[in-house]
């Protein structure tokens, strides 16, 4: 019988021998999972903190920019935009060199609620490699983004 403090896994279960893309697939639920929560306890679905937080790192983006960058379909992200918009949290302006373009804007309020969940979604991270030092979270880090590298992904963003 599971505890309350351990969640009962849907199949097999990865092992230190397990395939490195099982066990970042597995970490990155967890991850997903754990960020998902804190994003839902301040109102925004994960794919809506996701995109707040890509408009704040790399602003100026089209929406055409943005979807690639963070794999998602014209239609889905539409979708997301226009619901982040009907809340105040983003604004859509004209591009300067292409008035047929639209470049998505956080707004004051968006960047409030962005950094609230940012802060909150950094504690749950501490706490989920709470067993590392901080050289071997930075090591990780560090493999991580090698791993990733500079080139462009085609998958998608969740």
């Amino acid at each position: 019988m599971q505890s309350a403090s351990t969640p009962e896994l849907a199949g097999p279960a990865p092992t230190i021998e397990s395939e490195i893309t099982w066990l970042l697939h597995r970490a990155a639920q967890r991850m997903r999972g754990v960020t998902g929560d804190v994003a839902e306890q301040h109102g925004l679905g994960l794919r809506d903190y996701i995109v707040l937080s890509a408009l704040d790192k790399t602003p100026g983006l089209t929406q055409g920019e943005l979807g690639k960058s963070l794999g998602l379909d014209k239609t889905t992200l539409m979708s997301q935009l226009d619901r982040l918009e009907s809340r105040g949290l983003v604004e859509r302006h004209h591009a300067p060199h292409d008035r047929r373009l639209r470049i998505p804007v956080i707004t004051g309020e968006g960047e409030r609620l962005r950094a609230t969940v940012a802060d909150a979604c950094a504690a749950v991270e501490s706490s989920a490699l709470d067993g590392f030092g901080e050289r071997q979270v930075q090591d990780l880090r560090r493999m991580l983004f090698t791993i990733i590298g500079d080139t462009e992904d085609r998958g998608s963003c969740l």
